[in-house]
């Protein structure tokens, strides 16, 4: 029996989740054969034939993609540019045998929402989001660094909590990943999500700020009409 098709004991305090059915035999597993096994709690991904199982996220991890994933949203839906999405939502990425990834967060552009189906986007997101955990370091910085840039996956951010340091990469000409530098100010505007910007130290900060105060930051006045919208037009629930 492999390690794979060995249950994990359950960890103490978290909901681990594996299906009920048992795990697809041989050394190379199709994509479709995980797709059968695995459903929408499993913390899975599929890379060249393997099943890879994700570790519990911190409550830090949680917090920032939590903030990150409520500020995309609100400022994706003001500006009509695509859908957020977060893990443990799919990307599946071309290649020789490809793999399918659950990124902490990604971003579809809406000229691309043709790739999206039902679980997972078909093909390489506009912008993809990763927080970094000890178990998941290699993984997030080389494995999934490397599959990215070949997939086409044109802006990739890398948080790491514990460095209290953030990585933005883009794709050059020759489909290889471009560390960004900040403005003088310290931020960084995104390319996927325009007139986007995002200054790290906010990601240090215990507490986390608010979702409100970040997108009124960054939103300016865009953010100020949107609220006026909905409140004015807001009906009872």
């Amino acid at each position: 029996m492999s390690q794979l098709q060995r249950r994990p004991e359950p960890l103490e305090g978290y909901p681990y989740h594996l299906p009920d059915k048992p795990l697809p035999n041989g050394s190379y597993i199709t994509y479709e054969d995980f797709l059968e096994w695995a459903d929408e709690d499993t913390l899975a991904e599929w890379r060249d034939g393997r099943i890879e199982m994700s570790g519990p996220a911190s409550r830090r991890h949680q917090e920032i993609s939590g903030l990150l994933y409520e500020v995309f949203t609100t400022f994706v839906h003001i500006f009509d540019l695509g859908v957020v999405l977060q893990n443990p939502f799919q990307m599946k990425l071309p290649g020789k045998r490809g793999s399918d990834r659950e990124p902490d967060l990604l971003f579809v552009a809406k000229a691309n929402l043709s790739r999206l189906e039902n679980g997972l986007v078909r093909g390489p997101a506009d912008l993809v989001v990763e927080v970094v955990s000890p178990e998941s370091e290699w993984r997030d910085r080389h494995d999934k660094f490397q599959e990215y840039a070949a997939g086409g996956v044109p802006e990739y951010w890398l948080i790491d909590p514990t460095q209290q340091q953030v990585q933005f990469y883009r794709l050059n000409d020759q489909a290889q990943y471009q560390n960004q530098t900040l403005d003088t100010a310290d931020r960084y505007y995104s390319l996927a999500l325009p007139n986007f910007w995002l200054k790290p130290t906010w990601l240090w900060r215990n507490p986390l700020p608010d979702s409100a105060l970040v997108l009124k930051t960054v939103g300016g006045p865009a953010y100020e009409a949107y609220l006026a919208r909905l409140f004015q037009n807001s009906e009872e629930l």
